[in-house]
């Protein structure tokens, strides 16, 4: 729903679907808890992770939120967690706006704490000359303090406890900024770094990417302007103006808000960096990863054979099974485990069952790809279960489950299990947190796939749509058979790295030889080509 073309009708009505499944007290405009949703959030991922990026909407109250937090830790004893909390911004609006929301945090609170303080902070310029920073500080019974400042201190580096970085993107010099806070980290500190986006290539959406694709230790937060709509944002803001709440009103606020933007609104609102659209892995990293060694096994279907008495059907694709599938499974390495991704098509589009293995090298390859063109359910169904029962020491697979592929994903799972096998509904949040991942492969080379010329293609079509990298809707293309594809494969090997990260693991055995039992003592054989217990 966070499309800029949506209507205020349109929110209107998808907040009126979206309250209607909530429970009466939820649904009401009632008093609202202290915390919307998505602060808590923030507050919760604060407390599991020493860093953590907050990517945000304006003003949507994540500053206000972590004021909260701020108190608690520098009002807390030592052997609690306490430590002092350095907040920076980037001007001195923002320190004093912070120090107050902490002053009202610790009122709220009632731990024992100082007035607020106004000081200068001393720092050393470039030539080594002292500096003055004007500053505030609140100082808590428990010893720590909270102290804000309007601009970059060198001083950063001779303190400890936690850090808050807000508005980051928009810093001077934040990639230095960014160095001296992660030092904090080495003596359990922690670091916030919170913003809005300033462009694709900003450090503060490089800092993102590299926490998305585990290039980083970290946690990111994502919040949308729609998605604080969705969680409250707007009711609280009628409780605190005094205005009446009602899905019209909101509606109304959510289409000015966004028309004050205007061309802005996807950076500034939709959490999407500017000049983010494009190909998100180019020829050049594609092509290194590809490997002659992996064929596709490609069955297309006359029109028409679904109609055909199912006896034929079955007895058609046996054969196929047989001479091109059954030769390439024996080749397997029943060392290695095997998982599978399935993108799903009954007609237009492919269906792509893609194995994985992963080597001991850690390298994941593709030793096989089966793409299906016009072929019937019932066939789909019996190549998968004909490919799963044979991959060795099969770890998993997840399916693309939106539309008719639900049907298949749910026969899968009810096979092997909802552990071992997850029906997919890929939503902004699930390609977010998948495909990052996969690229960070094609740039170590640690994944190979098939070299050919659709595959590349499929793989292109991966691209920024509104910061979340996705095959769009409508990137169709034509293969070399002349049919249609929707960067299927890509879409099916995000769906298989996606499965081996998961690590579902087999657990199985075999029985003990003559010749094993002669040698005396029990003896552990590793089981190959076995079906997982759960």
């Amino acid at each position: 729903m966070s499309d800029l073309l949506v209507t205020a009708e349109d929110w209107a009505r998808h907040r009126r679907e979206q309250l209607a499944q909530l429970p009466p007290q939820l649904a009401s405009n009632s008093l609202p808890d202290v915390l919307l949703p998505y602060q808590r959030e923030l507050l919760d991922a604060t407390a599991m992770w020493q860093l953590v990026v907050v990517d945000k909407s304006r003003r949507i109250g994540a500053t206000w939120g972590i004021g909260a937090d701020a108190v608690l830790t520098a009002g807390a004893r030592k052997s609690a967690g306490g430590m002092d909390v350095l907040y920076i911004g980037y001007n001195l609006d923002m320190a004093r706006e912070f120090i107050d929301t902490c002053a009202m945090w610790a009122r709220a609170f009632s731990p024992a704490c100082s007035e607020v303080n106004e000081f200068l902070f001393k720092e050393k310029d470039e030539k080594g000359a002292d500096r003055s920073i004007q500053a505030f500080r609140i100082s808590f019974a428990s010893g720590f303090e909270i102290v804000a400042l309007s601009s970059r201190p060198r001083s950063l580096r001779g303190r400890q406890g936690y850090v808050i970085l807000d508005e980051f993107a928009f810093h001077d010099d934040a990639e230095e900024l960014l160095k001296a806070a992660m030092a904090f980290l080495i003596w359990g500190g922690k670091v916030l770094v919170i913003s809005t986006h300033d462009g694709v290539d900003n450090p503060f959406n490089a800092l993102i990417n590299e926490i998305r694709e585990g290039r980083r230790p970290g946690c990111v937060v994502r919040c949308t302007f729609d998605d604080a709509l969705q969680q409250g944002l707007y009711q609280r803001i009628c409780l605190v103006t005094g205005k009446t709440w009602s899905l019209e009103a909101e509606a109304k606020f959510r289409a000015d808000i966004r028309a004050f933007y205007g061309s802005g609104a996807a950076e500034e609102l939709d959490c999407v960096p500017s000049q983010g659209s494009g190909v998100y892995l180019t020829s050049a990293l594609i092509e290194a990863c590809m490997t002659a060694e992996a064929p596709i096994l490609r069955l297309a279907c006359p029109l028409g054979f679904e109609l055909k008495p199912d006896a034929e059907r079955a007895s058609y694709v046996d054969d196929w099974l047989q001479e091109h599938v059954e030769p390439v499974l024996k080749q397997l390495d029943g060392r290695l485990r095997h998982v599978y991704g399935y993108d799903f098509a009954r007609s237009g589009d492919l269906s792509v069952m893609l194995p994985l293995a992963e080597g001991r090298d850690l390298v994941r390859r593709t030793p096989f790809a089966v793409e299906l063109r016009n072929v019937p359910f019932r066939e789909q169904e019996r190549i998968m279960f004909y490919v799963a029962d044979r991959l060795p020491r099969f770890g998993g697979a997840k399916h693309d489950a939106r539309g008719n592929g639900q049907a298949l994903a749910e026969y899968a799972v009810q096979k092997y299990g909802p552990l071992a096998v997850e029906a997919v509904m890929p939503s902004q949040p699930w390609y977010i947190a998948n495909v990052p991942p996969l690229k960070r492969r094609f740039e170590d080379r640690t994944v190979a796939i098939p070299r050919d010329s659709d595959v590349k293609d499929d793989m292109r079509q991966i691209k920024m749509v509104r910061g979340v990298p996705k095959v769009p809707d409508d990137a169709h293309t034509t293969g070399a058979d002349g049919g249609q594809r929707h960067g299927d494969f890509a879409i099916a090997l995000v769906l298989a790295n996606a499965a081996m990260d998961a690590g579902v693991f087999e657990y199985a055995y075999q029985a003990a030889t003559a010749e094993a039992a002669a040698g005396g003592g029990n003896q552990l054989f590793e089981t190959h080509g076995g079906r997982a217990l759960w």
